[in-house]
């Protein structure tokens, strides 16, 4: 098949690297930022000073975060126009528009705000920089739904019709209000705060377990555990919805992800079993085994005993995708999605147990838990990405363009060039970026840097140092009880 060429391949691989690597970065930003909104909040309405320095300690992770993810993402839409040319020019009337309404309302928007979350502290008003801070917040995840429009539109495309070559835009709303989005989009927001609430609650965890500032980190880690026990619950709760719309709209997607190669017939000959582990055969028309649980698969996608599940064999051969990476990433996702579940409920039994202490001996195993349990989030979007993208193909525009007809006609040489480029600078990022994170995890919270005195009105300005800021000695501070200074290990 045309799809199986190598350019294809390789065009196809090296937009896959660059993916894989950006999507690291944008949902941390957009979590983190509605975490520090909370946390500058908190800080306001009980003047609590563990909460400030929470609030200024996981805004570096942000910084340092949110500037990768703007270098990686320069980096995909420069792949797009060298990558996929012809796909580029054909969507362009539709895609320019929500990359264009990207840029306006959410990434120009962003960057004016976070100017004065970074660089506001004591130089505008308390209130004014809590709104700054909501901003980035609401920003980001603006940001997000554009992206997520487009590329579900690519998944259920609505309002456009191809006309020479060309994707003409016949209904707006239509097109920006598609099928796969409105599940899509809530998904992947709720993704990035179960991301941003998962790693929070590690850091805060190994804080706790090291025995360094645990009065402050346990404050961070009791919040994350209250706010997952609603947020990773909603979340299967999404993904289960989104399955129900690409059931009905990509029922060769559907099918890949199950590995059901054979529709239910209601003789029995057939039945919709779900298979829990399956490995496809060499024609994709079936598998060579497979370990399955009966009638499974129409409970799970039609909420009915013997509903109809409709198999890859409907579908001509050459547009089945591919079935390993959608069936087994579908059930690795599916699997960080509880065991989030799990992480969530077995913390907030400690909390209302009164046991999320270091010292008892039960609670060890839930913070190392918490520790590991910041990998399930990443690895979740990665796998659900990767499910998402290549259960599409062949297609780049679902049933009207074919991948083949949207890559660049690039030679194999330039390609495996470009592939070593992106290689080469996305692994780099990679490892700075890990590296200051983890440097900036092992410095720790600054707790010597004066609290700012917001708006230039200091009630005692004899001690008001520049940019507003009181040099107020650290006796002075208004510390909670067990101290702030000391280890925090009571």
């Amino acid at each position: 098949m045309l799809e199986n060429t190598l350019p294809v391949l390789l065009a196809r691989l090296d937009f896959a690297w660059i993916t894989t690597f950006h999507i690291l970065y944008p949902p941390l930003t957009i979590g983190l930022a509605g975490m520090l909104f909370v946390g500058e909040a908190l800080w306001m309405r009980t003047d609590d000073e563990y909460w400030y320095r929470l609030t200024r300690f996981f805004e570096r992770l942000l910084i340092v975060n949110f500037a990768a993810g703007v270098a990686t993402g320069v980096t995909m839409e420069m792949a797009f126009g060298i990558l996929y040319g012809p796909f580029s020019q054909a969507a362009g009337p539709f895609f320019g528009q929500v990359l264009g309404y990207e840029t306006i309302t959410a990434f120009m928007y962003e960057a004016g705000f976070i100017g004065l979350m970074i660089f506001g502290w004591g130089k505008i008003g308390r209130k004014m920089h809590l709104f700054a801070t909501f901003n980035v917040a609401l920003s980001s995840a603006l940001s997000a739904m554009w992206i997520l429009d487009a590329n579900s539109w690519m998944q259920t495309p609505t309002g456009v019709e191809l006309r020479n070559g060309v994707f003409h835009i016949t209904s707006l709303a239509k097109a920006l209000l598609n099928p796969d989005v409105l599940y899509a989009f809530p998904h992947m927001l709720v993704a990035s705060y179960e991301l941003a609430l998962a790693l929070v609650g590690a850091i805060s965890a190994w804080y706790i377990l090291k025995g360094r500032h645990v009065a402050m980190f346990r404050r961070s880690l009791r919040l994350v555990i209250l706010a997952l026990v609603f947020v990773a619950p909603l979340q299967v709760w999404l993904g289960d919805s989104l399955g129900l719309t690409v059931a009905r709209h990509q029922p060769t997607v559907l099918a890949a992800m199950e590995g059901h190669y054979d529709t239910y017939n209601p003789d029995g000959s057939v039945n919709t079993s779900w298979k829990l582990l399956a490995w496809p055969n060499a024609q994709n028309d079936g598998t060579v085994w497979s370990i399955s649980i009966p009638h499974m698969l129409s409970l799970l996608e039609t909420h009915t005993w013997s509903g109809k599940v409709i198999g890859l064999n409907e579908f001509p051969a050459d547009e089945r995708p591919p079935m390993l990476i959608p069936f087994y990433g579908f059930r690795v996702m599916v699997a960080c999605g509880l065991g989030m579940v799990l992480v969530a409920f077995w913390g907030a039994w400690l909390v209302y147990r009164r046991k999320l202490d270091a010292r008892a001996g039960g609670t060890v195993w839930f913070l190392r838990a918490a520790v590991a349990a910041a990998a399930l989030p990443y690895l979740g979007i990665w796998v659900g990405w990767w499910t998402r993208e290549v259960g599409r193909q062949p297609w780049v525009v679902f049933k009207i363009m074919r991948t083949a007809e949207g890559v660049s006609h690039m030679s194999v040489i330039e390609e495996v060039l470009w592939l070593g480029g992106y290689m080469a600078f996305e692994l780099t990022v990679w490892g700075a970026v890990w590296w200051y994170l983890a440097k900036l995890v092992r410095q720790g919270p600054d707790l010597d840097a004066p609290i700012p005195v917001f708006g230039g009105v200091d009630p005692e300005p004899e001690r008001a140092g520049a940019g507003g800021v009181r040099e107020t000695p650290k006796a002075e501070w208004p510390a909670p009880p067990g101290g702030i200074h000391a280890s925090g290990a009571r």
